[in-house]
């Protein structure tokens, strides 16, 4: 169960369609929702810059257009902390904040090389993977969203779930339950290659693991065309995403037709 998300932006309009996912995403869980922004210690605060939550969740018919931040908790469950941190970087801060603020899940989006892709490559990405070890979902630019960001409507769905057996399925498979178990969506789990890996499935049943053909980026890319979400277990440099570095992990990120979840295995 997700208890708490945390959405770094950017104030780009890049950035709507991950915000619309992540408050409601916030809205089905009932949960905690900060919204991060990282500004120069000697610039002026952003407050009205950040994305409005209230009128958006009226224009979703969720809440009534003067509805207060207490009726909001009490009539949806969700409360929501905007935050300005004060740093020279923008890696650094956000980084800091999920160190000491252990969100459940991250929700990003990727709009290129200049927006907030880039917080994720080379060393950035190994750090937050090795020492936050937070689910992270990602929006590319070509993702299809699976919340409408006029309706509010969640169509989460279906997913795929690549598998490899290093690194080890078993705990991104548990994550990816105890976070989205709510939602009941059908999980596509598949394996590149000859022989599956034989993992039990959260009622202590062989999970149908089906078997697929063809390079490793193209393979996924190519099961996510019907898909509403790509749910994929990392290590690091040292797991199933290696093969994904680089201008490949770009390849995955852009070209992919929905959303990607990162899950630390």
């Amino acid at each position: 169960m997700i208890e708490r998300i945390a959405h770094p932006t950017d104030f780009s309009s890049e950035g709507t369609a991950s915000f619309s996912h992540a408050l409601r995403l916030a809205v089905e869980f009932r949960c905690r929702l900060d919204l991060l922004h990282v500004r120069s210690p000697n610039s002026q605060d952003n407050w009205d810059s950040f994305p409005h939550v209230r009128e958006t969740l009226a224009r979703w018919g969720l809440l009534a257009s003067d509805a207060s931040i207490n009726d909001m908790e009490a009539q949806l469950g969700v409360s929501v902390r905007k935050v300005e941190i004060s740093h020279q970087d923008a890696v650094g801060g956000v980084s800091t904040f999920l160190l000491t603020h252990r969100p459940d899940l991250v929700v990003l989006a990727t709009h290129g090389p200049t927006g907030l892709i880039r917080w994720f490559s080379g060393s950035v990405s190994e750090s937050i993977a090795k020492q936050t070890h937070i689910p992270t979902l990602f929006l590319g630019p070509n993702a299809r969203p699976f919340v409408d960001q006029q309706s509010g409507a969640l169509g989460l769905n279906n997913l795929v779930v690549p598998l490899a057996r290093n690194p080890s399925p078993r705990r991104a498979l548990h994550t990816l339950n105890v976070l989205l178990d709510p939602l009941k969506p059908y999980i596509h789990a598949f394996h590149i290659g000859d022989t599956a890996p034989w993992i039990l499935d959260q009622a202590g049943e062989p999970l149908d693991v089906k078997l697929r053909q063809g390079p490793v980026v193209e393979t996924i890319l190519d099961a996510a065309q019907s898909a509403d979400l790509i749910a994929m277990p990392t290590d690091g440099r040292h797991g199933f995403l290696d093969a994904l570095r680089g201008s490949t992990t770009e390849r995955v990120l852009h070209q992919a037709d929905c959303p990607l979840l990162a899950l630390p295995a």
